[in-house]
């Protein structure tokens, strides 16, 4: 399995910062346009429909296509599998249960610097379908990670 890391120092502290990403929203703010992410639905552990916060067992629903593109969307179903909080650092790890991917388990580290600054690292083992070489994915996860990654330093340049 293939491994991709990549992180981002974050004028905010740990506390805003995990907040963010432990929602929904989270995911669909920092995804950029041309992935045309849909979430068609959000269970949380408990079966209800719609949790603020995504915690361990957590089913997420979505699809992904270029927008401009017609054709068929990709469905992807991610799991929340673990989650942690503790002083100066907090984890969750999604690993996707049906999707475009052999396998794909997402780990998202957060540190905290000082009192108003964050360390996010994304992890990512994954195995491309088809028993495809890892190296044809890393161009995509650089582009959508360096979104991703820019599209929170600006979400929280405002605080």
């Amino acid at each position: 399995m293939a491994t991709y890391e990549r992180e981002v120092h974050v004028d905010a502290p740990l506390d805003d910062v995990w907040a963010f990403h432990s929602r929904v929203a989270g995911l669909e703010e920092l995804t950029p346009p041309w992935a045309g992410l849909r979430i068609e639905s959000v269970v949380g552990p408990d079966g209800a429909p719609d949790p603020d916060v995504l915690s361990v067992d957590s089913r997420i629903d979505m699809s992904v296509g270029p927008p401009f593109l017609p054709g068929p969307r990709q469905s992807w179903t991610s799991v929340i599998t673990e989650r942690e909080e503790r002083d100066g650092f907090a984890y969750f790890v999604d690993e996707m249960d049906g999707g475009p991917f052999a396998s794909w388990r997402h780990t998202h580290l957060f540190y905290a610097e000082s009192e108003s600054r964050t360390l996010i690292r994304d992890r990512v083992a994954y195995e491309l379908p088809f028993g495809a070489p890892a190296a044809l994915g890393r161009p995509g996860l650089d582009m959508m990670f360096r979104a991703r990654h820019r599209r929170t330093r600006e979400h929280f340049s405002g605080l």
